[in-house]
C-alpha cells in the first residue's frame, strides 16, 4: 500500500492498539502536522469540554490542509471520517490492547496532556471495561462509517508484526523517493 499519496489521515482503533505509536511514526517520515485527539480533549482532573466546544475544535483541526489524527471519540468520529483521505483502523486484539495499556500506566505520554496522570483507580478500571468491550461498543460505529462512505479509503492493520512491516515498508519507500538511486 502507497501511503504517500494521503494528507489526512485517521488512525482509530481500540485503547492500547498502537494508534498514537503508528501515528508518530508516521508523522516523522511523512512529514504531516499531529493530533493526538485526547490531547485536544481533555481538561484538567479528566474534565470532557462542551459539546459544541469540542465539535468546533474538530472542525478546526479538519479544515486543515495535512494532518494525521490519532483517537477515537466515537461520538464526534464522523467528522474526522468525512475530511480524511484515509482512514487506517487498528483492529488488534484486545488482550494485546490490554497489555499495553497495563504497562503504559502511570508513564507520562505525548498523547495526553501533561497535567493528566493515568493511576490503577476506579476510572482506570471503567477505562479497561471499554477497551474489552470495544469490540460490541465502538467498533461498530467506525465499521458504520465505513460502509456509509464506502468511497473512503479504508486500510485495517490486525496485528503488531502488520503494523511494523508496514512501517518499515514505508520507511524504505520514504528513503527510495528521497534518494533514487537506493
Amino acid at each position: 500500500m502507497n501511503i504517500f499519496g494521503y494528507n489526512r489521515i485517521i488512525i482509530v482503533g481500540n485503547n492500547g492498539s498502537g494508534k498514537s505509536f503508528l501515528s508518530k511514526e508516521m508523522s516523522v517520515f511523512m512529514d504531516l502536522p499531529l493530533v493526538h485527539l485526547d490531547v485536544e480533549f481533555w481538561r484538567p482532573n479528566w474534565k470532557k469540554p462542551p459539546k459544541e466546544e469540542w465539535i468546533k475544535k474538530q472542525m478546526e483541526l479538519t479544515s486543515k490542509e495535512k494532518w494525521i489524527i490519532d483517537g477515537n471519540h466515537t461520538d464526534t468520529m464522523e467528522l474526522r471520517f468525512k475530511a480524511a483521505d484515509i482512514v487506517i483502523f487498528l483492529d488488534i486484539n484486545r488482550l494485546v490492547c490490554l497489555v499495553s495499556v497495563l504497562l503504559r500506566n502511570g508513564k507520562k505520554r505525548s498523547d495526553t496532556p501533561p497535567y493528566l496522570e493515568e493511576k490503577l483507580d476506579k476510572e482506570f478500571l471503567h477505562f479497561c471495561i471499554g477497551l474489552w468491550s470495544f469490540s460490541k461498543a465502538r467498533k461498530p460505529t467506525i465499521m458504520n462509517l465505513h460502509k456509509k462512505y464506502p468511497n473512503k479509503p479504508f486500510f485495517v492493520i490486525d496485528s503488531r508484526t502488520k503494523m511494523k512491516k508496514l512501517l518499515n515498508q514505508w520507511r524504505d519507500e520514504k528513503a527510495k523517493y528521497i534518494n533514487p538511486a537506493l
